[in-house]
């Protein structure tokens, strides 16, 4: 009879390279950055909310009414755009969000529950056949919950090094920038503040040499005199002489350092730096960085829709025309395209853009054919209603 009672571990944990490194250099804490720390950084706040706003107003579509259902309404303690964009926004923050699949007896998923990525903690089964997961409930009545299988679980991850068992965070890249751009603030910061408490140099002449009381306390009555002047001009005799000084150009330098920073980020997260910066030289630029952006919405897209195809067992697509056309005129004119050179009939034509609500569902039909449209090139007019025969 064995004197101890010894427990089977649950599962293996799960550790990539970085671990080991952490573990030679325990001290190098200064290479994690905490997503709450990273919002507040303007660029990142502006790209993360940017970004999963964009995915959360994509259309997910699954052709299976049970999955649907679940995809359009997740969870009970919000709304449904609301559980997206935060579950979007972990994924941009950590590299990887979960969800827990509240389900019936059937199987049948009823609600999810968003959960943050210390509530969960990944083990890798002995014989390597799956994953379970430890978590952590917010509710006392829940509780802790073990060796929870990964069936019962969204777990959306982008990029991996360990074959796609966890997610690498996009701010781990970012740790120096970070870093760099909070001296370079404290350093523009400290010069305007100087700039500010020395606005200019008293000089006095004739006057011989003077102590370093004298000079402090002429400078005091100086600040004095101005103060009470209201804004007004200062009067000073002909023994003294006032230059106020100028916010020089490496003061100017050091503001610019913000955008270098900022085009750092915007580079890690796969998007142009205009989205937070707000430049855009020419139409051709702006329509360039369009089709860029719509790229990089794809690649965040195909991991969600990776996961979820998994999970339910259906055929799910993220539609981002709704985000990246919201107003729908440009599928309108691409619509419009088609049917000018002939590949969609006027019906067709007409039936996809009630589909996409450009036009409304009640719109009455037409009382007369609609004029067709010349494509030809030559300077011949047409009018409405007549018809020429010749070629």
């Amino acid at each position: 009879m064995p004197l101890f009672n010894q427990k089977v571990s649950p599962g293996l944990s799960i550790a990539d390279d970085t671990d080991i490194l952490h573990f030679l250099n325990p001290d190098n804490s200064d290479k994690y950055v905490d997503a709450r720390t990273a919002l507040k950084n303007s660029d990142i706040y502006s790209i993360v909310f940017q970004l999963s706003a964009d995915l959360a107003n994509g259309k997910l579509k699954a052709d299976a009414p049970r999955a649907q259902g679940i995809l359009n309404n997740p969870t009970q303690t919000s709304n449904a755009h609301a559980f997206w964009q935060s579950m979007f926004a972990q994924l941009l923050l950590g590299g990887e969000c979960f969800a827990y699949r509240w389900r019936n007896q059937n199987g049948t998923d009823m609600t999810w529950e968003y959960l943050r990525p210390s509530q969960v903690t990944p083990f890798l089964l002995e014989d390597g056949s799956g994953l379970i997961y430890n978590i952590n409930f917010d509710e006392p009545e829940v509780g802790v919950m073990e060796a929870v299988p990964q069936s019962d679980l969204i777990h959306i991850r982008l990029l991996s090094q360990n074959g796609g068992k966890t997610g690498i965070s996009p701010l781990s890249a970012l740790a120096n920038e970070l870093q760099i751009k909070d001296k370079s603030n404290k350093l523009t910061l400290s010069a305007l503040g100087r700039s500010i408490i020395a606005p200019g140099i008293l000089s006095i002449k004739h006057g011989g040499l003077l102590s370093d009381e004298d000079k402090a306390s002429r400078s005091r009555k100086f600040m004095k005199q101005t103060s009470k002047s209201e804004n007004g001009p200062i009067v000073i005799d002909d023994l003294e002489e006032y230059t106020p000084l100028e916010v020089k150009s490496n003061v100017a330098q050091l503001l610019n350092q913000v955008s270098w920073t900022g085009a750092q980020i915007a580079k890690v997260y796969g998007v142009s730096d205009s989205i937070i910066n707000g430049q855009g030289d020419q139409q051709s630029s702006i329509q360039m960085m369009g089709n860029d952006y719509v790229k990089s919405l794809a690649r965040y897209a195909k991991a969600v829709t990776g996961e979820l195809n998994n999970k339910l067992n259906a055929n799910i697509n993220l539609d981002l025309r709704s985000a990246i056309d919201p107003l729908g005129d440009s599928y309108a004119a691409t619509i419009s395209n088609l049917r000018k050179n002939g590949t969609l009939a006027a019906n067709q034509a007409a039936w996809l853009l009630k589909e996409s609500n450009y036009f409304p569902e009640e719109m009455p039909e037409a009382s007369t054919p609609p004029v067709s449209i010349s494509t030809s090139r030559d300077d011949k007019s047409m009018e409405g209603g007549d018809n020429d025969d010749e070629d």
